[in-house]
């Protein structure tokens, strides 16, 4: 174990520029839970993205952080349901 350990502050407005991708998993210290949720609602709010969102704590004491993940979602007319998004159109190279 090092002496000293550094963390990385919480970057909210790297947390932001992620928005967009299909997969998001970050860890958010609980001062900036609101913001991050906020943010998250405001980006989906045109509906272009949409995404599956699930929060919990963090395995940390006190609930001093949560674990925010994103996946992002297309609804299935033929399920009925919200599917995981599968990008369309994209080639492989030859």
């Amino acid at each position: 174990m090092p002496l000293i350990r550094l963390d990385r502050a919480f970057d909210l407005d790297g947390f932001s520029e992620q928005l967009g991708e299909t997969s998001i998993r970050v860890t958010v210290p609980r001062e900036e839970l609101s913001e991050v949720l906020r943010r998250i609602l405001e980006f989906t709010g045109f509906g272009i993205y949409v995404y599956s969102i699930s929060v919990r704590p963090a395995p940390a004491e006190l609930l001093k952080s949560y674990v925010v993940e994103l996946q992002r979602v297309d609804y299935s007319t033929e399920k009925g349901a919200w599917v995981p998004f599968v990008e369309k159109g994209a080639l492989d190279p030859p």
